[in-house]
């Protein structure tokens, strides 16, 4: 359900794109996410970090390109937050020393460091590839295509590099983290 709700702005960004245009899309999905934000907060008493700087990026990006009546800013918001992600992680990992994939994801699992590290470059380069993909759609293709990039293929390909570090990540649990998956998925 929480998935659905920040989903379903990006439908409606790309309805309302397609039927009107771009500025009438994102006015559409900055409505849309301040719904979905107050649903959140109100289903389940709290939104996660990430809920919060989606909303506030969208809040921010659109108003910003509505504002000042130039859809160029909002396209560039995904090249930004995506470098801006690949950035963090790489920092975190070569100069600090910290591995914020394991920080975030290592309470639940036991890997080793070299796996956690290797997870970290991938996520890195996945949201490098992400950003670069979006630049070169900002130039070669319509806002129509643009539309679709941002609220179906973006979202597919997280879903993708989702499910490979899942297996990349089994490959590597011990014994034990294995069985309980093997038991919750029985108990479903």
């Amino acid at each position: 359900m929480r998935q659905l709700l920040n989903f379903i702005p990006l439908v409606v960004f790309f309805v309302f794109l397609l039927v009107y245009d771009m500025f009438v899309g994102i006015k559409a999905l900055m409505v849309a996410a301040t719904i979905s934000f107050i649903l959140t907060l109100i289903v389940y008493k709290k939104v996660e970090k990430l809920e919060l700087f989606s909303f506030l990026m969208i809040i921010i990006f659109g108003g910003l390109t509505i504002f000042l009546d130039n859809k160029d800013i909002f396209k560039w918001k995904i090249t930004l937050i995506n470098f801006g992600f690949a950035l963090i992680l790489l920092t975190s990992q070569f100069i600090f020393k910290k591995n914020l994939i394991q920080k975030i994801m290592g309470k639940e699992l036991k890997l080793n460091i070299s796996v956690w590290n290797k997870l970290n470059i991938i996520w890195s380069l996945f949201f490098i590839v992400c950003g670069l993909a979006n630049i070169y759609v900002i130039f070669y293709m319509s806002d129509d295509f643009f539309g679709l990039f941002k609220a179906f293929i973006l979202p597919g390909a997280s879903l993708v590099i989702t499910v490979i570090s899942s297996i990349y990540i089994y490959k590597y649990l011990e014994p034990n983290d294995k069985s309980k998956l093997t038991e919750f998925k029985n108990h479903e």
